[in-house]
């Protein structure tokens, strides 16, 4: 089990859906596939926002105004500790929702996208858009090219997640590398861990159940993230 950080330890975050669940956060998807008694074809794919953007729309309007209504925890509030004592640091979430950002992280990627911001289809311009303007359930235009129908500025399936070639030079590079609350089946993502293990980084993972790919990690800390993960930060930065 590894001990304290040097400050110049290369460290990189990996975050999924459990650590968003302890605050409240709707995983979406439930044990027979179905997001909010949805199919995952019909609200979280291009070709469902082509064929019934009403549906995708209403969908992705309700998870945006779930925001409102819950905070960050003690698991996001570590990881803001952790940043700010190493020199070298990169959180990488899976996660749509902006608890991260609230609870004070700047060294991060959004891989999947963000619940809080629209995107033009049309010229490119990405928006923050929690306004109550922006929160019901007719569609946003574009206020630069005027397009009449903003989308979610989400990565749905069929879709590259971003900032890819960066998210692998870091992974690549890194001398410790974190997962918490993922389940190792949403891939690119869930291949990171494998790729920071044949780089011969130092694994660690942290969830409530083994991932589908726990035999990678060099440690795994089975529980809640807000619980173990305040406490081992504690022991990583020298923090009394």
């Amino acid at each position: 089990m590894i001990g304290r950080f040097d400050k110049q330890t290369r460290v990189v975050i990996l975050t999924g859906a459990g650590i968003s669940a302890e605050s409240g956060i709707q995983t979406f998807r439930a044990s027979d596939g179905l997001w909010e008694n949805h199919r995952i074809e019909d609200v979280a794919t291009p070709f469902a926002w082509q064929r019934n953007p009403e549906l995708v729309w209403g969908f992705y309007q309700d998870r945006r105004r779930q925001l409102l209504d819950v905070e960050p925890n003690a698991a996001h509030e570590a990881l803001v500790e952790l940043e700010q004592y190493l020199d070298e640091f990169l959180l990488i979430t899976q996660n749509v929702d902006n608890l991260h950002s609230r609870a004070g992280s700047e060294k991060l990627i959004h891989m999947h996208g963000e619940l809080e911001k629209l995107r033009c289809e049309e010229c490119g311009v990405v928006v923050t858009a929690m306004d109550e303007e922006y929160l019901g359930e007719t569609f946003v235009g574009c206020h630069q090219c005027h397009n009449e129908r903003l989308r979610p500025h989400i990565v749905w399936f069929h879709e590259m997640p971003l900032r890819m070639r960066e998210i692998d030079v870091a992974v690549g590079d890194c001398d410790v590398f974190i997962a918490v609350g993922t389940s190792g089946h949403v891939y690119p993502a869930a291949g990171l861990l494998g790729l920071a293990q044949a780089c011969g980084a130092h694994c660690i993972g942290i969830n409530l159940d083994p991932p589908q790919n726990v035999d990678l990690f060099d440690e795994f800390h089975r529980g809640k993230a807000g619980e173990i993960l305040p406490e081992m930060v504690r022991k990583w930065t020298g923090r009394p």
